[in-house]
């Protein structure tokens, strides 16, 4: 059996990632209303509106956060043509400087090594499996270049909104509920469990007590995709004060590592030219 789990993660990090992954934020085009009349809102809870109190004290936190390191653990559901659903995982560790440097580093399941750096100037990403890397221009900060990064080259980057200054924003808009589930102890931080809806995806949150309300793990659930797959991250290694030097956010390409474009800078082909010629074959 042939596993469908690169095509999946494709899919994922691009068209999923418009629910709650992605950074939405002024680059991108707004929404055409429904026309439809938003139903009533109802009436909050106490509990609930700690929760929400709770999140957006985390996304604030993160929002005005000048500079972090964390070490990501993730896995993610591939659905299989026939409903079986196989979880694939990964390794990151993220280095963020703003307003404009970011390093992810990341490893595949698979064992495939992969770097990505925005330094001001331009992004660099390196596939140490396949040898090549690909460069591009940095339209701006930390926000813009997430943006142009995902949506225009067509790239992923895992829960990229909780890497830009738009995230209380970004929650604010698009959580429709919060519900506080219980306060626990989760891989040693005393944290608050939540559980929260959008329009497309379900998540649950653990932000950690205290003066440091970091997310501490989130599960999230694709309720519209085929076979409700999940996604799931654990965060260690929190440091809010890394030692960042000038070396962080400077890539240089492997030794003998072939330099390709990003698929999205590939000239298309229109139609007409695909056409073939009737003449075809002719003498």
């Amino acid at each position: 059996m042939r596993l469908n789990g690169k095509a999946w993660c494709q899919v994922f990090w691009t068209a999923g990632a418009a629910a709650l992954l992605l950074a939405a934020g002024p680059a991108y085009a707004q929404q055409p209303a429904s026309g439809k009349k938003a139903p009533a809102a109802a009436a909050v809870t106490e509990s609930q509106a700690q929760a929400r109190a709770i999140l957006m004290r985390m996304a604030d936190f993160l929002a005005g956060a000048q500079r972090f390191s964390v070490s990501v653990r993730a896995g993610y559901d591939a659905v299989q043509q026939s409903g079986q659903k196989i979880e694939f995982g990964e390794m990151r560790k993220v280095t963020l400087s703003r307003p404009d440097r970011l390093r992810v580093e990341g490893e595949r399941s698979d064992g495939t090594k992969t770097l990505t750096v925005f330094n001001g100037k331009e992004i660099v990403l390196i596939d140490a499996a396949s040898n090549v890397y690909a460069t591009a221009p940095q339209p701006g900060g930390v926000d813009d270049t997430i943006v142009h990064f995902v949506r225009d080259l067509g790239m992923r980057l895992p829960l990229a909104v909780l890497l830009v200054s738009q995230l209380p924003t970004e929650l604010k808009d698009r959580v429709r509920s919060v519900d506080y589930v219980e306060k626990t102890n989760i891989y040693g931080a005393t944290s608050h469990h939540l559980a929260a809806r959008t329009d497309t995806v379900d998540f649950q949150i653990w932000v950690a007590d205290g003066d440091a309300p970091l997310p501490q793990r989130v599960v999230i659930t694709y309720k519209k995709a085929k076979g409700e797959p999940q996604f799931w991250a654990q965060f260690s290694d929190w440091n809010l004060a890394p030692a960042i030097e000038d070396a962080t956010f400077l890539v240089k390409a492997p030794d003998g590592a072939q330099k390709v474009p990003f698929a999205a800078q590939l000239p298309r082909v229109s139609p007409v030219a695909r056409k073939p010629s009737a003449n075809k074959g002719a003498k």
